[in-house]
């Protein structure tokens, strides 16, 4: 009986997490929003990868704090994925904008285009992959066995990108768990963990990967700051990241090479 009483109290607490009692839900922010903070983020992550040492208190900081965007696009992505009317130009413009976006990012990464090899993409084109997975698990009819080989097949894939196979997995894992929010923020706690872990093994030390830890914010950011609504569907928003993502990283290289 008192194991009962704890269930309902979980639920109702669930519930009232995904409904936005916990506080007036006027007083959150909507999918622009939450897009916009998160685009903040990844442009002081940049920054903070081109002029700070990453060793410095500053560096850990700020990329503690650039650690938000990849897994929250990825769950944005997800969310995307149930409302788009247009699947496939949904998918062809992740994939034209992670081709555009090859140019900036190699030159800024690697200081040379073409480049060939792991990383050889930025962040698009993992999303590109990512919603390829969620499309293929909602639509592809078959064993769920062959859906998991495909799985882990663009998972390989997005090893050539930025947020390699964890944001697959995020986003994955947030449309197949988009009606269970306690399964979703286990399963994206669980990839979390593993990416921290896998970033502090191959990292110089444990200590200059600490910012990694980051991601945890990721559930609280969405829990408890957003309040679940799509706010303006004006043309600009929907282009913004787009168009913002290879720009900046352009602009950040031909700063960095100004400078020395």
């Amino acid at each position: 009986m008192k194991d009962c009483g704890f269930k309902a109290v979980e639920i109702i607490w669930l519930k009232d997490m995904q409904a936005g009692v916990w506080g007036d839900k006027k007083m959150k922010i909507n999918r622009n929003q939450l897009k916009y903070i998160l685009i903040i983020a990844m442009l002081i992550d940049h920054i903070t990868w081109a002029f700070i040492p990453t060793r410095s208190v500053a560096g850990q900081c700020l990329h503690f704090i650039g650690r938000l965007t990849g897994p929250g696009m990825a769950l944005l992505l997800a969310e995307g994925y149930q409302y788009t009317r247009n699947k496939a130009k949904y998918a062809l413009r992740l994939f034209v904008f992670a081709m555009i976006s090859w140019a900036p990012y190699c030159l800024n990464d690697y200081g040379k285009w073409p480049y060939f090899g792991m990383g050889m993409f930025g962040v698009i084109w993992t999303f590109f992959l990512a919603f390829l997975t969620v499309w293929m698990w909602d639509q592809l009819k078959t064993y769920k066995a062959l859906k998991v080989i495909l799985v882990i097949f663009a998972c390989i894939l997005s090893l050539f990108g930025d947020w390699s196979i964890f944001a697959v997995l995020w986003a994955l894992y947030a449309y197949i768990y988009r009606d269970a929010p306690r399964k979703k923020w286990i399963a994206f706690s669980i990839v979390a963990v593993c990416e921290v872990l896998l970033a502090m093994l191959f990292a110089a030390s444990v200590s200059a990967a600490l910012f990694q830890t980051g991601v945890v914010m990721v559930p609280f950011l969405f829990a408890f700051c957003y309040n679940g609504e799509p706010g303006s569907r004006a043309a600009f928003h929907k282009w913004f990241f787009y168009v913002f993502y290879p720009l900046h990283i352009m602009i950040i290289y031909l700063i960095k090479t100004a400078v020395g």
